[in-house]
């Protein structure tokens, strides 16, 4: 089993219980994932082709999705979102817009996007495919994504976890911190540690990410990525 098989596996497990919602991953690995947990554990999820359709784990076509009953799903709270961060600090302030001071960036980015509406009005998860410094920050350059320490009377805001090439991390501490939940197999503690720029929650027993099943290793590499093209994503 690669890293990248380990990383889809813990972005699929964002959607584990999540019910009858519509899954809205964003990058190859989280595609998968979701894709992986409608195929097994999750088959009430709904998955789309980005664009008007529902599809299938497979990719093939299962129904059309009207751009305004989309627009209810993401307004009330319906949807689950995995999106990529450029910075997020321990609270899961996500900043997708620029590097520096956004007067005068040192670097243009995406731009703020549908990151603040994402954040507050539906669950949110993350995977970063390079977990260094540069991105797990003591404070973004600009919040496009909403954190816990700003999302105070938001009624659907919730951030399920973080997935990065190096583990798992979630929000279950009294102040809603960043906590490593998981490492892959094959990494420490200390690497975490050490590539992280701010102070994380690590539990005593840090558990590592589950192994794919057969039946999930199966679909991975013969029905949803056959080319295999997550191993592209994965950062060492």
């Amino acid at each position: 089993m690669t890293r990248a098989e380990y990383c889809v596996v813990a972005c699929a497990e964002a959607w584990r219980g999540a019910g009858e919602i519509l899954a809205s991953p964003m990058g190859l690995i989280p595609s998968v994932g979701a894709r992986l947990a409608r195929a097994t554990f999750a088959p009430e999820l709904l998955l789309t082709d980005g664009e008007a359709l529902l599809v299938e784990a497979d990719g093939s076509v299962a129904g059309w999705l009207p751009y305004r009953q989309h627009l209810e799903l993401v307004a009330g709270g319906r949807r689950h979102v995995m999106m990529g961060a450029s910075q997020i600090d321990r609270f899961g302030n996500q900043n997708i817009a620029c590097i520096g001071d956004w007067h005068r960036p040192d670097r243009q980015l995406l731009g703020v996007r549908g990151a603040p509406v994402n954040t507050l009005n539906n669950p949110t998860s993350y995977w970063i495919p390079r977990h260094s410094r540069r991105v797990f920050v003591e404070r973004v350059d600009l919040v496009c994504g909403v954190g816990y320490d700003r999302a105070a009377g938001a009624r659907f805001h919730r951030l399920p976890r973080v997935v990065s090439n190096l583990g798992v991390f979630d929000f279950a501490t009294p102040d809603r911190s960043m906590r490593l939940a998981a490492r892959h197999p094959g990494v420490a503690v200390a690497e975490i540690v050490a590539a992280t720029g701010f102070a994380l929650t690590i539990p005593d027993e840090v558990p590592y990410t589950r192994d794919p099943t057969a039946e999930e290793l199966r679909l991975i590499r013969a029905v949803i990525d056959p080319a295999n093209t997550r191993e592209r994503e994965v950062g060492r």
